[in-house]
């Protein structure tokens, strides 16, 4: 490995970690990272560098360092690709045994996770789909100018149940989505439905003013989720629409009959005398797994 001014010490420490087995390497990484983050660029052996050192280290961390250590890069501008790529691997390998969009359990944890996580997690879930972003299926083209006018239309009159039916149409995700996004009170969701039905910026923000008070009424953050929508790749808001999608079509199989009739077979056997009745039958709903998309 070559070696450069960048990290001399931190080197030295890897090879005594690596040599004698001493568990010094999660800190190690944070270390790292904290150093590479305060310099807002790097030279080119510098990266070369960080990333050769990052790489060695975040296969021996635990899930925790890691998750720490992407927490932080999301904020970094010039975060290394091969960093956060590797990072995303071991996150899908560790909580979901494989790729989000091809693991229905996998989908409804990363819908989960990226509602519950912060302004911060958020986008570095963004990010993370934005790296891994070319297996996805591209989506139809951007929404009609008439879908964007009915939805910036509802925001201006300050409707969130109208806003919320015309993403559910636009995007053809199910209501209970729409509805999430529509009532977030941080703002990502709404950015990501928006890039991907090629929302023009100066409707997002009226759209970030009006329809939620929460968002609307903070300047800083109107300014903060316009900078972030500006900087958001149409591919990322894409897989996350995606996901949406799949998971809204998992959620109306896994309620339908298992026959067609099913319902009215139940109706006809209610009202026919019988000797004695049996405890309707009931589908049990499948068991999922869980990290953390």
């Amino acid at each position: 490995m070559t070696k450069s001014s960048g990290y001399p010490p931190l080197d030295n420490l890897v090879d005594l970690a690596c040599r004698d087995g001493v568990e010094i390497r999660p800190v190690l990484l944070r270390v790292l990272t904290d150093l590479f983050v305060q310099k807002p660029s790097h030279s080119a052996e510098e990266e070369a560098q960080y990333v050769e050192l990052a790489l060695r280290l975040i296969d021996a961390s635990d899930a925790e360092t890691r998750s720490a250590v992407a927490t932080r890069l999301s904020t970094y501008a010039n975060a290394p690709v091969a960093v956060l790529r590797r990072l995303i691997e071991l996150a899908a390998a560790a909580n979901v045994g494989g790729e989000p969009a091809s693991n229905p359990a996998a989908r409804r944890d990363l819908v989960e996770e990226f509602f519950a996580a912060s302004a911060e997690e958020r986008r570095l879930i963004l990010t993370n789909l934005e790296v891994v972003g070319q297996t996805v299926p591209r989506r139809a083209p951007p929404a009609s100018s008439e879908v964007i006018r009915r939805l910036e239309s509802a925001a201006l009159q300050r409707n969130p149940g109208e806003f919320a039916r015309m993403l559910e149409r636009g995007l053809g995700i199910s209501r209970s989505i729409a509805e999430r996004v529509t009532r977030d009170d941080s703002g990502e969701p709404l950015l990501v439905a928006a890039k991907a039905l090629g929302m023009p910026a100066p409707v997002v923000q009226r759209v970030l003013m009006f329809l939620n008070p929460s968002i609307g009424q903070s300047v800083r953050r109107v300014f903060e989720l316009s900078q972030l929508y500006e900087d958001m790749q149409p591919t990322a808001a894409e897989r996350m629409v995606t996901i949406w999608k799949e998971t809204s079509v998992t959620q109306r199989v896994s309620h339908a009959p298992v026959y067609w009739d099913d319902n009215k077979a139940g109706a006809r056997i209610a009202a026919a005398p019988t000797r004695h009745t049996a405890a309707p039958r009931r589908e049990q709903p499948g068991s999922y797994l869980k990290k953390s998309g």
